[in-house]
């Protein structure tokens, strides 16, 4: 079974940068997961898609483009978000996601708190 950890939330100030990570005991290879996420979920609102990379093909959430950047680093089997510019809209829980298969799997969340 996949599991995923992130890691590298953090209290941010408005206009900083941040840089999320995911890691997986299991090796991606080993599952074949090419499809890989980071959701966020802000305070009373529902889990949103901020970016997503499938087969070396990124895209992103319109209110994150040009300042988020998703990537996989192969050798380490590490899944990334770098996270420029920071808004307080921004603020929220970050999770890492993967299809494995016909399932979705998520991380337990990182919490993200960018201050104005």
């Amino acid at each position: 079974q996949v599991q995923l950890v992130e890691s590298g939330g953090g209290l941010v100030q408005a206009g900083r940068s941040l840089r999320l990570a995911c890691d997986a005991p299991q090796t991606y290879r080993e599952f074949d997961i090419v499809d890989l996420m980071w959701y966020r979920q802000a305070p009373g609102k529902q889990r949103e898609l901020v970016a997503r990379i499938f087969r070396g093909n990124t895209e992103y959430a319109d209110s994150v483009k040009g300042r988020f950047t998703i990537s996989r680093d192969g050798v380490e089997n590490r899944l990334y978000l770098q996270m420029t510019s920071l808004k307080s809209e921004d603020t929220g829980v970050y999770y890492c996601s993967a299809i494995v298969g016909s399932s979705q799997v998520f991380g337990q969340g990182t919490q993200v708190t960018v201050s104005s």
